[in-house]
């Protein structure tokens, strides 16, 4: 076992935390050593997850949009699908942006070692190297960023047609019959995905509706679109067992009443969460902690009850977003650094690429209301916007909530084509502390979608142009 010098910070993981707080630490000009399961960054968001399912949702939207544009005139007839070029195409993009963030690790003279830590005390590493043997690193801080996992299926068999979303993503064939096990963002963007290129899709979910976290106002265009492009949603329905052939699996449900049913199907994505990488990290060996969920408990410069390690990332707790773990990366930095800084953002932006996408930031109206404010809501419908007309988004609605008495914007929420993009004006108001008449009397570009930003803001004060409402 080889041991090097005392680095100055040690950063354990390489994914959408781990790899900005690496990067931002050499540039202050910390000496600063990588450690990651891949030979090059990226983590699980840029191999298996966000950019690679970005690459098959846009393939998928693609194909919608062919079918959809015979409403105004236009037919492309049946499409082809080549499964190994778009597989090759997915895996070109994300060879691209693994290798770019390779050479900026280099350019930064930033030590990369592809392997496995655990944590030997609390100023020692030691890592299970790929390339065989084992290293001891000694460091002055550490930030753990090892991310999270799917959470398996209890009773589920281990078989190949059973599948998480990194099996999904792999995209081995088209099923002909796929049951999707979730009704979360997850499950319904890749469910959507294999809906287009051909399969047969049902849903199963546990909780009276899909996406139950989301607003059930923002939920309903995609939930009345998902009724017409799946074969089956079933809510309030348990999986009881399954069993696999080499060739099928059957799937016995059963409904709030206890009704039970058999299914089959060729191919089950489960899609029931996620939970936190804290496993055989040897953080007992240390004085970390972990909260009654599995997450490190952090406080608000994301240190540990270890002073010198910091955690960040989907490892200390919702929500699990890589852009969330990307600013707490560099607030974790920072602190390592001697400044001043908090992990203490107002809004936290939240996209599911469906079609139609979902965005929402801030509080929502209920969350709003529990927290005891007096709010006003102003809703914007698509269909009064031109630019959604001649994009056929029509059904995508704008919900904005501000403060009754002050008029400050505390959420927004957004449904519609490009909701995703759009929903960084509502984070930068909540931020910036911005009241509705700010957005109101900001100049938007016409005609755009973002004109519907524009004219929710309207609304608080009564007066949006493209709607009208009785006094």
């Amino acid at each position: 076992m080889s041991e090097a010098e005392i680095r100055e910070l040690v950063v354990i993981g390489g994914g959408p935390g781990g790899y900005p707080a690496a990067f931002y630490a050499a540039d202050l000009g910390m000496d600063v050593t990588l450690i990651d399961t891949e030979a090059k960054p990226g983590g699980v968001c840029l191999y298996r997850g966000c950019i690679p399912s970005k690459t098959l949702l846009h393939a998928a939207a693609v194909l919608q949009e062919a079918k959809a544009a015979e409403a105004f005139g236009l037919a492309f007839g049946e499409a082809k699908m080549d499964v190994d070029r778009l597989r090759a195409w997915k895996q070109a993009v994300v060879d691209k942006l693994t290798g770019g963030l390779g050479q900026l690790a280099q350019a930064r003279k930033i030590r990369t070692v592809q392997g496995r830590a655990r944590f030997e005390d609390a100023a020692t590493v030691v890592v299970a190297k790929a390339s065989g043997g084992e290293e001891r690193i000694r460091f002055k801080a550490a930030i753990l960023a090892t991310g999270s996992e799917p959470v398996r299926l209890p009773g589920a068999p281990d078989s190949p047609r059973v599948m998480d979303s990194t099996g999904a993503l792999a995209l081995e064939d088209i099923p002909a019959r796929l049951l999707v096990v979730g009704g979360g963002y997850i499950g319904l963007e890749l469910g959507q995905a294999y809906a287009a290129f051909g399969s047969r899709v049902s849903v199963v979910e546990m909780l009276p509706q899909l996406m139950s976290g989301a607003d059930p106002e923002l939920a309903a265009p995609l939930l009345a679109r998902l009724g017409g492009q799946f074969e089956a949603i079933r809510v309030k329905t348990r999986v009881l067992g399954m069993e696999a052939t080499d060739t099928q699996v059957t799937v016995r449900l059963a409904d709030e009443a206890g009704n039970e049913c058999s299914e089959t199907y060729d191919r089950v994505l489960v899609s029931v969460g996620r939970r936190p990488n804290t496993r055989g990290l040897g953080l007992e060996q240390t004085r970390v902690q972990l909260d009654d969920r599995g997450f490190v408990v952090t406080d608000a410069q994301r240190r540990t009850g270890e002073p010198s390690i910091f955690a960040v990332g989907d490892i200390a707790g919702q929500p699990m977003l890589a852009h969330k773990a990307t600013h707490e990366g560099k607030v974790a930095v920072e602190a390592i650094a001697g400044r001043k800084a908090a992990f203490a953002p107002q809004a936290i932006p939240a996209v599911v690429f469906t079609y139609p996408e979902m965005a929402w930031t801030g509080l929502s109206e209920r969350e709003a209301r529990e927290k005891g404010f007096e709010i006003t809501v102003a809703r914007f419908p698509w269909g009064a916007s031109g630019r959604a007309a001649t994009l056929g988004g029509g059904d995508g609605l704008t919900k904005l909530i501000a403060e009754k008495t002050t008029g400050r914007v505390l959420g927004l929420g957004i449904t519609g084509p490009g909701a995703g993009e759009l929903i960084a004006e509502g984070t930068l108001a909540i931020e910036m502390g911005a009241v509705a008449e700010d957005l109101a009397l900001a100049i938007h570009a016409h005609p755009t979608l973002s004109e519907t930003v524009m004219e929710a803001a309207e609304g608080i004060s009564g007066h949006p142009t493209h709607l009208f409402r009785r006094s």
